[in-house]
């Protein structure tokens, strides 16, 4: 174990991605952690966190001006819009704000962690070349996570520290409060159908069904995260991170039902967004039955299960780079998702 001083600066740390890397942070032993959110957190065992406003240039300065012990920042803050466009302004914002803030008051800065995703290849727009890798082609904009790498490139030069950036496919995790749960998506649609007695039915389109996807295990994306940010081989990289496996929704679709000890059905095109709007007086009613913890609207993610539920086209890239620079841990993603589905019962977000 390393003896040199660890302190990381986790930006965005309760939602989906940053609560497993704090975890994971925690469980290494040689790390302090100090997490940033707008809520806050609770504190422990060297961890604490610091409520700011990132949007807010003075706010972020003033909470982070006393952050000088820093020397990694891993950055997984984001900011939802309506468009695609109106992505852009606000998550480049935060981040430049956060290196803005930390950088002239942290001397022992040694690295920037970025958190991106498959929309730096288009993945978001349509059909796109698969398996993605780092090499390829950019798109036409607008797209943050681009501009937020560009940031970066260009704010390392001369700089004492090194930056990297981490691509995962959709990730699954069991923290709440982000509007990209898919994990929670499934779970809730399932108990909600279950009550009122149905078949567990895929919603999105025919074409979903049957395409190829994969996705990225929290906890695993959190190893890798680390992994990049601290081995030589990470430094000024991309790297792409998966499970390890390919899957349809035909082949786990059926074995998700029987997690939840329910029939199948012929899939049927809806949208989640529009037949599961009317559903919280019979959350309400699951909530007094079963005694669950939390509130219609703190466990609703149905635009983004839209959108996933209609990738009528493949979506999975080619993580053998990482794999080549030398990190080899995988994920078997059905396991993944009852492991979650597993937290959620325990947890009471579900029955």
């Amino acid at each position: 174990m390393s003896t040199e001083q660890k302190v990381a600066l986790v930006v965005g740390a309760n939602g989906v991605v940053g609560r497993d890397l704090v975890e994971h942070l925690q469980g290494l032993g040689d790390w302090d952690v100090v997490g940033l959110s707008r809520r806050g957190g609770q504190d422990g065992d060297r961890l604490r966190y610091v409520a700011v406003d990132l949007l807010d240039a003075e706010d972020t300065r003033a909470k982070l001006s006393g952050l000088t012990e820093v020397t990694h920042v891993f950055y997984a803050a984001y900011q939802d819009r309506p468009s695609w466009a109106e992505l852009v302004p606000p998550n480049l914002a935060m981040l430049v704000h956060t290196v803005d803030a930390i950088e002239p008051v942290a001397p022992g800065l040694r690295h920037i962690s970025l958190m991106q995703g498959y929309k730096v290849y288009g993945a978001h727009l349509g059909p796109f070349k698969t398996p993605a890798r780092e090499t390829d082609a950019g798109h036409m904009p607008p797209e943050f996570n681009v501009d937020q790498q560009a940031f970066l490139e260009r704010r390392h030069q001369g700089a004492s520290w090194t930056w990297s950036a981490v691509r995962p496919s959709m990730v699954g995790g069991a923290a709440l409060g982000n509007p990209m749960n898919l994990a929670l998506v499934i779970a809730v649609y399932a108990s909600i159908s279950k009550e009122l007695g149905l078949p567990l039915r895929f919603p999105g389109k025919p074409g979903a069904y049957e395409s190829l996807l994969e996705m990225t295990d929290a906890h695993l994306l959190a190893k890798a995260t680390v992994w990049a940010a601290t081995d030589e081989q990470g430094a000024g990289q991309a790297f792409n991170i998966a499970n390890g496996d390919l899957f349809r929704w035909s082949e786990l679709w059926p074995r998700i039902a029987g997690f939840f000890d329910m029939e199948v059905a012929p899939p049927l095109p809806m949208s989640l967004d529009t037949v599961m709007a009317d559903k919280e007086p019979l959350w309400r009613e699951m909530t007094a039955k079963y005694g669950l913890a939390y509130p219609y609207d703190e466990v609703s993610c149905w635009p983004f299960g839209d959108f996933v539920f209609g990738l009528d086209y493949d979506m999975f890239a080619d993580s053998s780079k990482a794999r080549r620079a030398g990190f080899h841990e995988y994920v078997e993603t059905e396991r993944m998702f009852f492991g979650i589905f597993t937290r959620f019962r325990e947890s009471g977000i579900i029955p």
